[in-house]
């Protein structure tokens, strides 16, 4: 939409309100989106206008200048519908034109809607808005209702009486009490803040069990109701397990409502008493219970994304494991289990297939063959998928390579979504020939070198770190998850010369035909020398550049600041910094040491401010870094590698795989993950699991039970740790014997552990 502007004058002036941030802020932020800077470049790049806002709030005053935009779009639409019916005043127009709610708006309009035939469209069709509107002045003081309703008598109008008049009237005073904006707002106030929201199971499901027994008689206020709670119940009822209602105080709006009409003691109060029932019970309950019940799911929806983001977050800024040839494993059982060697720039080598969990007769030819895959492509790291027989695969690993006197890391990591990568357009572009096994190996190497670059080529949604994903808005959780990769992906930083489209598609400035223009470029033309050589691409111009070049790099080129955050535009600044300094630009590159002698204060001016430079600087003391944080892998015990093998008290390593709002859910090499709940996070209270544990986390857990029957583990960390930094008691390894109950109890006993018998 194209704002007028006294629209944009309105708007920004809301949001300064609303955000709490100066004008200057505001007005910048709104200015550079307007004219197509992506949030990750104006946090990075444009600080001296925002005032360093960071992404969280540019995003912020992004979503709201939407939010906004449309507001004001409708506006203009409801005003021109009203003042083409000639009944816009100049009241109704300021109090349209001042709203910011969506919903607000929408009440005042609401007598201007076309409709559909009603009760009260039937009265006033009868002749029966005059007797309304003299029931609504409450005027007649003595007399009957009868008497004042007995002109509006018309058998061939359908009112054959009196009592037929007044029903008519009152369907017509219902109706308007039902769009009296205020009256509405009042009722939606009231229910939301004191509604109880209650589920009660489906009649002909009383006898079901089912996962939603917990709902099948409950109620919570709807302002505390988390999110969890909301969407199991919300899906209970699309499952038609469920049926759900809100329930309201009655008593208090009736009589607010009541008060708001009645005028005194006229000989039509009991009508107008009645009038107040009929609206609420048949026009306004059931109109704000749908309404209600919309803003719970979208406050459920929010949290649910947000809780999703957070932890697509974690995931993608995981540790990468760097510049290794890697040997990635698909692990399987009757299947056999593919091997896949990339090098050092996740480029493929070759790949084969063993069998060493289909009988003992194939287990020494896998051992060679893993063996010479990774002699014959100089393997130095082995990543193993978590997936069926992961365990398995790791351990028959580790042992063989122990047999061969060869010290490899073997690291088990996290296939989620690795079988989606598989068999989409993106895997089939890039390994035509090869089977979905074999691309599903390759994937799972990928990983561990680096984590980002291989899942931006899934949808985040199949990578299983999300809570009730399919159940929220698909579109804003697409904007958000979105918006959490192009952030991830910006921070980092992206090769030009080894990325994929796919990774490409999300720096700044670039869609994904501009990235898949940038790869083909490269595959025609050969590696980019410089970020210069952008511009020769078809179709990319100096606005794309100026948003994608910073976060763009150039290993090895010729000039060594195409390798850093330090954005083209302020090369001259810096070549200024080396001339003073009496050397070269990549002399300051190599050399970390000369950015301490640099007075940043002698470079400002107009068009670069000390944040700016203080970035620069950081870049200068060092070049090319990877802001994520440093490889480390969870140690798994070799003796636990399915349920049975758990016992109560264990302490053992684990992964941290999902969050969700009650707890967090952790890998510990047993086929299923194990959920710490929420009050077992920490030895504090702890209201948000994020706050305690991010995906990703490597943590020591306890095991508190396991359930065989129903594959459900809990874990504690709290239990893990001392809280008094006293002493943990571990639990004795079980013996050679892996079933449940071949361990010899009395030695967890002794060591002061709760022995179920």
């Amino acid at each position: 939409m194209t704002l007028t502007e006294q629209q944009l004058s309105r708007i920004l002036g809301v949001l300064v309100e609303e955000t709490g941030l100066s004008a200057v802020q505001v007005t910048n932020t709104v200015t550079l989106l307007r004219e197509g800077a992506t949030v990750p470049f104006i946090a990075r790049y444009r600080k001296e206008l925002t005032h360093e806002l960071d992404e969280v709030q540019i995003r912020q005053i992004e979503d709201q200048l939407t939010y906004y935009s449309e507001l004001e779009e409708r506006k203009v639409t409801v005003l021109k519908t009203i003042a083409d019916q000639g009944k816009l005043t100049s009241e109704l127009q300021a109090r349209i034109e001042t709203t910011r709610q969506k919903t607000e708006l929408e009440d005042l309009y609401l007598p201007y809607k076309p409709k559909r035939r009603t009760k009260a469209t039937i009265a006033r069709e009868r002749g029966l808005e005059p007797l309304a509107d003299i029931v609504a002045a409450q005027e007649m003081t003595s007399g009957a209702p009868e008497e004042a309703a007995a002109p509006y008598i018309d058998p061939e109008k359908d009112v054959p009486d009196a009592a037929a008049a007044l029903e008519g009237a009152g369907h017509i005073l219902a109706e308007r009490l039902s769009e009296d904006a205020d009256a509405r707002a009042f009722v939606r106030r009231i229910t939301g803040e004191q509604g109880i929201f209650s589920s009660r199971v489906a009649p002909d499901k009383k006898a079901t069990v089912s996962k939603f027994e917990m709902y099948y008689d409950y109620q919570e206020p709807m302002k505390t109701i988390p999110s969890h709670r909301m969407l199991a119940m919300r899906r209970g009822e699309k499952e038609e397990v469920l049926y759900l209602s809100i329930l309201a105080p009655v008593e208090e709006i009736l009589a607010g409502l009541k008060a708001r009409l009645i005028k005194g003691d006229s000989i039509f109060r009991p009508i107008i008493e009645g009038v107040a029932e009929d609206a609420y019970r048949r026009l306004i309950a059931p109109s704000i219970e749908v309404e209600l019940r919309l803003e719970a799911k979208n406050r459920a929806d929010e949290a649910a994304i947000a809780v999703f983001a957070e932890n697509l977050k974690n995931l993608l800024l995981l540790p990468p494991a760097g510049s290794k040839r890697v040997l990635g494993i698909d692990p399987g059982l009757r299947t056999g289990s593919k091997l896949a060697a990339v090098d050092e720039t996740g480029r493929f080598l070759s790949h084969c297939t063993i069998y060493p969990h289909t009988g003992s007769s194939n287990v020494e030819p896998a051992k060679r063959e893993l063996l010479r895959i990774i002699d014959s492509n100089r393997c130095e790291i082995i990543a193993v998928g978590n997936g069926t027989a992961g365990r398995e695969m790791e351990l028959f690993a580790r042992q063989t390579l122990t047999e061969a006197g060869l010290r490899l890391p073997v690291v088990v990591v996290n296939e989620a979504g690795a079988s989606i990568y598989s068999a989409s357009d993106i895997a089939r572009e890039e390994f035509p020939e090869l089977d979905l096994t074999v691309r599903g190996a390759i994937s799972i190497a990928r990983r561990l070198q680096d984590p980002l670059a291989e899942l931006v080529k899934i949808d985040p949604k199949s990578i299983g770190v999300g809570q009730y994903q399919h159940d929220v808005n698909q579109n804003a959780l697409k904007k958000a998850l979105d918006a959490v990769v192009e952030s991830c992906v910006n921070y980092v930083g992206v090769d030009l010369n080894t990325a994929s489209w796919a990774l490409l598609s999300y720096v700044s400035g670039l869609n994904e035909s501009q990235a898949q223009a940038i790869v083909r470029f490269r595959d025609e033309h050969g590696l980019f020398p410089s970020r210069q050589a952008l511009l020769k691409v078809a179709r990319f111009g100096p606005k794309a550049f100026e948003q994608a070049a910073g976060f763009l790099r150039i290993r090895n080129g010729a000039n060594p600041l195409d390798n850093t955050a330090v954005h083209p535009e302020n090369y001259p600044v810096v070549e200024t910094m080396a001339t003073d300094l009496q050397t070269t630009v990549a002399r300051m590159v190599s050399d970390p040491s000369l950015a301490s002698r640099i007075d940043l204060k002698r470079y400002v001016s107009d068009s670069v401010g000390l944040p700016t430079l203080r970035d620069i600087l950081e870049e200068l003391k060092k070049p090319g870094r990877d802001p994520r944080a440093q490889f480390q892998t969870a140690t798994l015990r070799e003796d636990v590698t399915e349920l049975g093998d758990l016992q109560e008290g264990m302490i053992l390593q684990g992964t941290v795989t999902n969050v969700t709002a009650f707890g967090a859910f952790v890998d510990i090499g047993v086929h299923q993950d194990g959920l710490v709940h929420v009050s077992h996070l920490a030895q504090r209270f702890v209201k948000d699991p994020n706050e305690a544990v991010k995906v990703g986390q490597i943590v020591k857990v306890k095991v508190l039970s396991v359930d065989l029957q129903r594959k459900r583990i809990a874990l504690s960390i709290k239990e893990a740790e001392p809280a008094n930094g006293g002493q943990v008691k571990h639990a004795p390894k079980p013996e050679a014997a892996k079933k449940p109950g071949s361990v010899d109890m009395s030695a967890w006993e002794k060591a002061g552990f709760r022995v179920r018998k």
